[in-house]
């Protein structure tokens, strides 16, 4: 049966091409390689994400009277629940440190050279998707901690010169944090970043497999007759063993650090100290405490 399926998928959307295509699709094998499956990686946490965030879904109500006690309830009555939390939680922070390295490692070896400039762009704008998925996730709990630092970090955004009120008023739905602020940030984080993300994901692949993997100038010379590493079997096995590992480190995190949720946020209560953004948006916090009240009429 299998040989007759594949069969009918033949003639109808020429198989053969693209397993000319895997024969043929080789990677650059060098001293830097190592590097290469950072994008992978990135990739791979991405896919937990989405599987993570709709079992989730399930269970979560974006309103200001019912989120806390939805994630409440799926850490203490949903089966296993805790542990999908935790590893959604995990694997976000674990993808944004990854895409960190990745997008270094790029520019560091001067991958965005020509004819890669689109794939470069398309990269650094995905990066900054992941971070408003970070952002518009880490209120959905609705706990004391993501609302202040969520309002910490709407502040933020709000003492940017002419286009920080309007910016800051639609973020939050309004002047405050409010539950407003809560329902825009899930639409943000469940319906619009998933359908961007996913529309420069596909370009961004389709100009890897169109344009290759780039090679450092330092050792292109060298390169010239090397032939490379076959891409099937040779680095997906490899990559798959870089997933298996990122699985690992990730159910580990998830289970001897489980995430916590903390209390319900109070509108009224005054902030608790220490409050602060997540670990990826600390260099605009701490930016923002070297800047002056005002800078020139601003």
């Amino acid at each position: 049966m299998i040989p007759r399926i594949l069969q009918w998928l033949d003639e109808r959307l020429e198989l053969d091409n693209i397993r000319h295509l895997i024969a043929k699709k080789t990677v650059p094998q060098h001293r830097h390689s190592v590097w290469y499956y950072f994008g992978g990686a990135a990739l791979f946490l991405f896919i937990v994400q989405v599987a993570t965030g709709i079992l989730l879904l399930l269970y979560y109500r974006p309103t200001a009277e019912a989120a806390f006690e939805s994630v409440q309830f799926i850490m203490t009555e949903v089966t296993f629940g805790w542990l999908i939390r935790s590893i959604h939680s995990w694997s976000a922070n674990l993808m944004i440190a990854v895409l960190f390295i990745h997008m270094f490692s790029v520019f560091l070896m001067k991958a965005y050279r020509k004819p890669r400039e689109l794939t470069w762009v398309t990269g650094v704008i995905l990066f900054g998707v992941a971070l408003g998925f970070g952002f518009s996730g880490y209120l959905l709990p609705w706990n004391e901690l993501a609302f202040f630092a969520t309002k910490v970090g709407t502040e933020i955004v709000g003492d940017l010169p002419l286009i920080g009120k309007p910016i800051l008023t639609f973020l939050r739905g309004g002047e405050d944090v409010t539950g407003a602020t809560l329902t825009r940030f899930f639409g943000f984080h469940v319906a619009v970043l998933p359908m961007i993300a996913t529309a420069l994901l596909v370009l961004h692949l389709i100009f890897v497999q169109k344009q290759g993997m780039s090679v450092p100038p330092s050792v292109e010379q060298n390169m010239e007759q090397s032939k490379g590493m076959p891409f099937v079997p040779n680095f997906l096995l490899r990559d798959l063993l870089g997933w298996t590992l990122t699985l690992g480190a990730l159910a580990a995190l998830a289970a001897i650090f489980p995430w916590e949720l903390g209390v319900k946020a109070d509108l009224f209560a005054p902030a608790p100290p220490g409050i602060q953004p997540e670990w990826y948006f600390l260099f605009a916090f701490e930016f923002l405490k070297l800047m002056p009240a005002k800078v020139l009429f601003y």
